[in-house]
């Protein structure tokens, strides 16, 4: 492997110094970025959906839990998808790993839930079995995801009420999108690796594999080492 330039520590200070004015310049713009969504226009959500829980039936109005936020991620959890039924999809359960502590979230009124197809009795058993108990999770028995484009690929979809009872679509992400929510890759793109994924423009020789392949289910991991 050729690495970059081995120099003192008074040049990798000057080194840092130019680039933390990149990173402020990143910050800045995902700042701006975010003040942009909040401008977005919010359209209606005319359809009655109706989700099963764990207490029964719900509809989308109960899935914000009282608070006046809702993010739902569209996890891919049902019989025609890799690894069922012991395993949600392997990136949708990497994603799951990474849910926060959501007290914190709901301090902010705001609620966060899976959504999936498979049946609430398939859910609570992944769940318990991969430790993701702190996650409210619900399947999907309607078009929600088709009308809310994730019946073929992961998004996660933003909405909010209104006293009234209404609710409105605010803003959705998908695809890469979702990295954000994943602190696996950011911890890794502050490292001289890397992702090392062969997308990633990396130095010549540096390790690097397919994506998606070197991803494993928690517990595959374990099974591995």
């Amino acid at each position: 492997m050729k690495t970059p330039p081995i120099v003192s520590a008074q040049e990798w200070d000057n080194a840092l110094a130019k680039m933390l004015v990149k990173e402020k310049e990143f910050t800045r713009a995902r700042d701006a970025l975010a003040a942009e969504r909040r401008r977005m226009p919010w359209t209606p959500v005319e359809k009655e959906y109706v989700f099963d829980g764990p207490d029964g039936k719900v509809g989308l109005l109960d899935l914000f839990d009282g608070r006046r936020q809702l993010i739902v991620y569209r996890a891919f959890f049902q019989p025609d998808v890799h690894g069922w039924p012991e395993h949600a999809c392997i990136g949708c359960s990497l994603m799951a790993d990474h849910v926060p502590n959501l007290t914190h979230l709901n301090a902010r009124d705001t609620t966060f839930v899976y959504a999936s197809p498979a049946p609430q009795g398939d859910i609570e058993r992944v769940k318990a079995r991969m430790g993701w108990e702190r996650i409210p999770w619900y399947s999907i028995t309607d078009d929600f995801d088709k009308d809310f484009g994730c019946d073929e690929w992961h998004a996660t979809n933003a909405f909010i009420r209104d006293g009234d009872g209404r609710v409105f679509r605010t803003y959705s992400i998908n695809n890469r999108g979702d990295e954000a929510f994943v602190t696996t890759w950011s911890l890794l793109d502050m490292t001289a690796l890397g992702r090392q994924e062969e997308w990633e423009d990396s130095p010549e020789g540096y390790p690097q594999t397919p994506p998606y392949q070197w991803w494993a289910w928690h517990d595959a991991y374990a099974q591995d080492g």
